[in-house]
């Protein structure tokens, strides 16, 4: 609800001057006592040891603070004190439309929003967070002019811890100030940019506002503010983004995808820097094309996590969602932090890495016998140029299929119990390092059920053939089939090929490769 107006007599009784309470917030500590205030560098010390929070009419700020429309006419643009970022009409246009029906709605096309078929996907387009302002006060100047003193805002200290704001006599829609505005906004423009010169929509917002707050001082607080702080830590967002998967502006919209996105790259970086990880600096993670035969990059990484563990859920032709998000058997979502799901990682390729070096026939050992290989040096069978794990195609089958089997056994596999961090408090758990809690994890995973399943795993795989069409040795057949696995197409038959091997062996895991294919219409 909008805060009351009051109109007391001030001035001459033609003076109609209107009121909104505020609240006064003292934040003033001994220490700043030590600032080197200094007025001649606009830095002196403020007025007051405190600000005022209150609430109005989004109209009746803009008015204020001098922010019209400048399409054509920049007749104000000296009054600017500089402080905000150059004005972007369509950031202002995405907060109208969301202040209409809310997010996601604010984000589609003129297309989709026209159509009609998305109404439903309309919310509240609150703002609750402040706008940042200075009130001038008497004596203020701006680019040589002076506010005339009919036109400030004037505070009027109550005995307790509220306040009161004083509008200019007669403010009101048409009111305009006579040389330079009286509210200087230092965060939140765009918000009142948002709101139109003519606009019928009655929406009140909160206000922050600082008195007679040297330029110096706004262009120090608009950095703290939109700057210096840590913004949307998107790890965070990925980790909460299952739990309000059910919501329908998410299920119906593609906003998570940054999320996913920022997931897949913190895997790839802890994948490269963690010493245990078969990859350990091994992934290409600058795109360095001296190393393009050598390494898989970094971005064909994001790409195939994107894909595999990290997948989008659910939907239209998705069978087989992404292990780190979907709901498995019992409706429960995995949970695990960033950490253990690269541990999880890591175990994999350890697992996979150790039962190819154990694996001394066939294709391995073909591979093996054309190059300068010697036991203790780098495996051919595992890392080179020739081999399929080293390359893109082969990355994204190995984690295709790994979050495969284990998604379609979820019913038999307990996920819940791993940790990141000891549970013994014998370390500092906030001072652990991010390789140390992939570490703690991976030795979990281990000593576990996954553990061993991952071992059966690694043992099926490594009889795969893994050479990449340019290995020495192919027949001409073999030499077709790695060729079939180039181009964008070349995933799907080599993810496919890889599950056929598999289906063909024994156990648990030619079950759940017999499985997968019937899902994924490979039959």
């Amino acid at each position: 609800m909008a805060a009351p107006s009051v109109h007391p007599p001030s001035g001459p009784a033609t003076e109609a001057r209107r009121r909104i309470p505020a609240l006064k917030v003292k934040q003033w500590i001994p220490d700043w006592e030590k600032i080197r205030w200094n007025s001649d560098e606009d830095r002196s010390r403020p007025e007051k040891e405190w600000f005022y929070q209150f609430s109005m009419a989004a109209a009746d700020l803009k008015s204020l603070s001098g922010i019209y429309r400048r399409t054509t006419d920049r007749r104000h643009a000296k009054e600017d004190p500089g402080i905000q970022r150059r004005h972007e009409p369509r950031r202002s246009a995405t907060i109208r439309r969301y202040v209409k029906a809310g997010y996601p709605w604010s984000d589609l096309s003129d297309r989709q929003r026209d159509s009609g078929d998305f109404d439903d996907l309309r919310q509240p387009g609150w703002l609750p967070t402040a706008i940042v302002v200075n009130l001038l006060v008497d004596g203020d100047q701006r680019h040589e002019q002076e506010i005339p003193s009919s036109d400030i805002v004037r505070v009027i200290d109550q005995p307790d811890s509220s306040a009161l704001l004083e509008f200019p006599a007669n403010f009101g829609r048409d009111w305009t100030y006579k040389t330079i505005p009286p509210i200087e906004v230092i965060d939140g423009q765009h918000r009142l940019w948002a709101f139109d010169d003519h606009d019928d929509i009655d929406f009140d917002v909160p206000v922050v506002a600082f008195v007679g707050l040297d330029v110096s001082w706004q262009a120090y607080l608009f950095y703290t503010i939109n700057i210096k702080p840590k913004k949307i830590n998107q790890s965070l967002a990925f980790d909460l983004y299952p739990l309000l998967r059910e919501e329908k502006w998410l299920t119906r919209f593609e906003g998570p995808l940054i999320y996913r996105e920022t997931r897949a790259q913190e895997l790839v970086d802890l994948l490269w820097a963690t010493p245990q990880s078969p990859w350990h600096r091994r992934i290409n993670m600058l795109g360095d094309p001296g190393h393009r035969n050598l390494q898989v990059g970094q971005a064909a990484w994001i790409r195939s996590l994107l894909v595999s563990f990290v997948k989008k859920w659910e939907g239209q032709r998705i069978s087989i969602g992404g292990l780190f998000g979907t709901r498995l058997h019992d409706q429960s979502v995995l949970s695990w932090d960033l950490y253990t799901q690269a541990a999880f990682l890591v175990l994999i390729g350890t697992d996979l890495q150790a039962a190819i070096e154990q694996f001394q026939n066939g294709w391995a050992a073909e591979l093996r016998a054309h190059t300068s290989w010697k036991p203790g040096g780098l495996d051919p069978a595992f890392f080179g140029r020739h081999n399929l794990l080293n390359q893109d195609q082969g990355v994204r089958t190995l984690l295709q299929v790994a979050n495969d089997v284990f998604f379609v056994s979820s019913p038999n596999i307990s996920f819940a119990g791993f940790s990141s961090t000891p549970g013994d408090n014998t370390l500092d758990q906030d001072g652990l390092t991010a390789t140390a809690r992939v570490r703690h994890a991976y030795t979990e995973l281990r000593a576990s059920e996954i553990g061993d399943r991952s071992l059966a795993l690694a043992q099926a795989l490594a009889s795969y053939d893994w050479r990449a069409s340019s290995a020495p040795g192919l027949s001409s057949d073999e030499e077709v089939l790695k060729q079939s696995f180039r181009g964008s197409g070349g995933y799907r038959q080599m993810r496919e090929s890889v599950l056929r091997h598999l289906s063909e062996g024994e156990g648990w895991v030619a079950d759940a490769a017999t499985g997968i294919r019937a899902r994924l219409g490979y039959d």
